[in-house]
């Protein structure tokens, strides 16, 4: 886990004192007296001398904590001043009388200040009484259009009932990223942490969101497309920090999945080595897609959305409804201008950005999952990188498999995606059946288990697609092929002592029937 950076580092500079380089370190928080001292002490100078810091050119240096560091190689120089003359102290000694004289004629004026602020804070009070008023009426306002909303709902007799937390008929209100500084604290990755950041069996669990986070900034910065995209920092913080809170609470359509997606995503540019063959704009595409692919997720999927004929089902046509509202949403957050980590980038260049971006987006549609699969297998055997579309066909391929690529990890990482995935299904299938809508037999809580439901989709779709995408890439086949292997056989084990217990019940159950008719 990185640990967090401190604002206790000291500083260090290189003066030359007598020919000789002399080293001074002294902490961020000394005053510039204490540092003063410092330096001439350093310098063989006595206490209390006036003195003044050059650099190598002899341009004067501020003697301050936040004065910038040098090297061995441009050594800065203490010089002492010469000793003031006495008229020179007189005038020091008439300002500080000066001062003294005017501090007591403050004190002595405390009534007049006490009026004045009384004053102003009746002034605060009334203001906030007014605005108190207005916020009433905002309240009351809303109430009533909500009322007029529901009541328009209930005639129109349309079926509404998978709202989204980003409605468009708010004209992006909902996207309300912080306009400050952002304030998540910064955390100082360590290099264990940096390597592991690199591997598909990085444990996303141990994880805060303030953590995900800056390891997602680490990854913006680390594959150079803050430099790249020539993007502001603190924009790239508000992005990251607008794309958190447009992720719902879903058992598993969360945050932590867009972290784990992203991860997932770094990992195989560095283990495919996808640096030296694609261009730092396609990095930019695959990590922007990953990390918004899922955005204001409802938790509940297209099926459910198209049965149910809901918003999201009626506004795109029944055409991927879920993933057309997260380009949606994610582009609503990059028109902020806040928030829009490629404003510095030429239009239409952009254009291609977010055409691109739309594509890998709308690929995590599983209904496509055959057709993206045998366009690329008509291609893997002679791939070529300079090939356009080939690159598009291989980039749809790599956001399928960071989407679904929980069984790739650790069994004890993996695990607990599995029971995150079923409880979202039960939410859902529940809701069909109150409903009256068709439910999926692996998302009914009374029909699918833990190993059947994974058992399947490990075999016909992730070992498929993964070893698929081995043809081009052979070194993922230790890291990421074999523990999908491992993870079928062990489902299969599972399957069958639970048929075995089954069988057991069944037995039992047939003996006692028996048993009784005997006696």
């Amino acid at each position: 886990m990185g640990s967090s950076s401190s604002s206790y580092a000291p500083k260090t500079i290189y003066l030359d004192v007598d020919g000789k380089v002399q080293k001074v370190v002294f902490s961020q928080h000394c005053s510039p007296c204490d540092i003063k001292e410092l330096l001439c002490s350093s310098s063989n100078i006595p206490r209390n001398t006036a003195i003044m810091m050059v650099d190598p050119e002899g341009a004067l240096v501020s003697i301050d904590p936040t004065m910038p560091t040098n090297s061995p190689n441009s050594l800065y120089k203490v010089v002492p001043l010469s000793t003031p003359q006495l008229g020179e102290k007189e005038d020091m000694f008439q300002n500080v009388l000066s001062q003294v004289a005017e501090q007591f004629s403050r004190a002595f004026r405390i009534n007049e200040l006490k009026t004045e602020v009384t004053n102003r804070i009746a002034m605060l009070e009334k203001r906030v009484e007014l605005e108190g008023l207005k916020v009433v009426e905002i309240e009351k306002c809303k109430n009533e259009l909500k009322k007029l909303r529901d009541e328009m709902t209930s005639r129109g007799g349309g079926r509404v009932n998978c709202p989204c937390k980003y409605n468009f008929s708010d004209d992006g209100k909902k996207v309300t990223p912080r306009r400050d500084v952002p304030s998540y604290p910064k955390y100082t990755l360590s290099q264990e942490t940096i390597e592991a950041l690199k591997k598909p069996t990085f444990d996303v669990w141990h994880w805060e969101h303030n953590e995900m986070l800056s390891c997602l900034e680490y990854m913006y910065h680390d594959l150079g497309l803050v430099k790249e995209f020539n993007m502001n920092p603190i924009t790239l913080k508000r992005w990251l920090l607008a794309v958190q809170e447009n992720y719902r609470n879903n058992p598993f359509h969360n945050f932590r999945h867009c972290f784990c997606v992203s991860q997932m995503m770094y990992g195989m540019i560095h283990l495919c080595n996808l640096q030296e063959k694609l261009t730092l704009t396609d990095m930019g595409i695959l990590m922007t897609a990953a990390v918004c692919h899922d955005l204001d997720h409802p938790g509940y999927n297209n099926t459910y959305q198209i049965n149910a004929r809901t918003e999201l089902a009626v506004r795109y046509n029944d055409i991927s409804p879920l993933e057309n509202h997260h380009c949606a949403v994610a582009f609503q957050i990059l028109s902020l201008p806040e928030c829009n980590i490629f404003a510095n980038v030429d239009p239409e260049a952009f254009k291609q950005i977010r055409k691109a971006i739309i594509a890998l987006i709308l690929a995590t549609d599983m209904a496509r999952h055959g057709e993206i699969l045998e366009a690329f297998k008509q291609k893997v055997d002679n791939f070529d990188f300079t090939n356009e579309e080939h690159v598009t066909c291989l980039k749809m391929l790599l956001i399928k498999c960071c989407d679904i690529s929980n069984e790739v990890r650790p069994t004890e990482v993996a695990e607990p995606w599995v029971d995150c995935l079923l409880e979202e299904y039960f939410m859902q299938s529940d809701r069909e059946k109150s409903e009256g809508l068709p439910v999926a037999p692996f998302m009914d809580r009374d029909k699918v288990t833990k190993p059947t439901a994974q058992i399947g989709f490990i075999k016909f779709v992730l070992i498929p697609m993964f070893e698929t995408v081995m043809k081009l890439f052979p070194q993922i086949e230790e890291l990421m092929v074999q523990p999908l292997r491992d993870s079928r056989d062990h489902y299969e084990e599972l399957k069958q002592i639970d048929d075995a217990m089954t069988e057991g019940s069944s037995f039992m159950i047939t003996f006692r029937t028996d048993l009784k008719k005997c006696e």
